[in-house]
């Protein structure tokens, strides 16, 4: 079954090429993400050779010491900085068992088919290769939902992409088939002066409304939306904004990797457990 098209891919590229430019102001959310996957990678004692990276945007992120990288990037101009090629999340051209090690951050939450794009980053993966990947999710962005209430309190329109809480990222990684899943999730909270200082964070950072149904704001419902912003504000004037990160591991399938126990393959019974430690006086 071909899954909905709930972002418009045209519209998503053309986004993507025309914050090329000025990325590096608005990239401290994708950075945090990096910083929480190189803090995973820390943790593998293991050589990786070749390494995918989904999501290159300005090819910034440095790979393992010794590793070939190839990347990817929806936007054509980031795909050209980080010398890699365009190609979107759930249309990966790379052949089966390709890599060792697949890299993802902030790209993964605006994915038409994500199941098709987690299932693709397994299949290119070689026997007992890591996949990890962060990317906006949970209950991201409670105050800006809040105030876009406001703004359209009769008919309220998307304006903000769907999100996907933890427990839905570790059914996903397993139905992808991914070995020894974990999903978690880190937040960051951050201080807004105004709703434009935002929406101008969300737009340069990739993160902005790219929606197949998506329709502009009026400028009375974005006065409103503003209005009810600042209404959250502190007594400083700047109302906290909150940004939750989920973070996806999962290993393709090897001959090597653990694997729990058969149903059944206990040695102690039940009655020999009681026999040796009985149950009252």
């Amino acid at each position: 079954m071909t899954p909905p098209e709930i972002f418009g891919r045209a519209a998503r590229r053309l986004r993507r090429d025309r914050i090329a430019g000025r990325f590096g102001e608005h990239d401290f959310l994708r950075a945090a993400m990096l910083d929480g996957l190189d803090e995973r990678l820390s943790a593998v004692r293991r050589r990786f050779a070749d390494v995918l990276e989904v999501g290159c945007f300005d090819g910034g992120w440095a790979p393992p010491a010794g590793a070939r990288v190839a990347r990817t990037d929806a936007g054509f101009r980031f795909a050209r900085a980080g010398g890699g090629v365009q190609a979107e999340e759930d249309r990966l051209p790379f052949a089966d068992a390709s890599f060792d090690l697949v890299v993802s951050a902030g790209v993964l939450d605006q994915v038409n088919d994500l199941p098709g794009a987690l299932l693709l980053a397994r299949r290119v993966l070689r026997p007992d290769g890591l996949f990890l990947a962060a990317f906006v999710g949970g209950d991201s962005l409670p105050a800006l939902r809040r105030a876009l209430r406001a703004a359209d309190p009769d008919r309220p329109a998307p304006r903000l992409h769907p999100l996907v809480d933890v427990r839905s990222a570790g059914d996903l990684l397993t139905r992808a088939g991914f070995a020894l899943p974990v999903a978690d999730v880190e937040g960051l909270n951050v201080r807004y002066a105004g709703l434009g200082r935002l929406l101008d964070d969300l737009r340069g950072s990739g993160s902005g409304n790219v929606l197949r149904a998506r329709r502009p704001l009026t400028r009375g419902a974005l006065a409103r939306a503003a209005d009810a912003f600042a209404a959250e504000a502190a007594p400083d004037g700047r109302t906290t904004e909150r940004f939750e990160f989920l973070f996806l591991t999962g290993w393709a399938p090897g001959p090597d990797q653990p694997r729990p126990a058969a149903r059944g393959s206990g040695r102690t019974s039940l009655a020999d457990a009681l026999r040796r430690f009985p149950v009252g006086g």
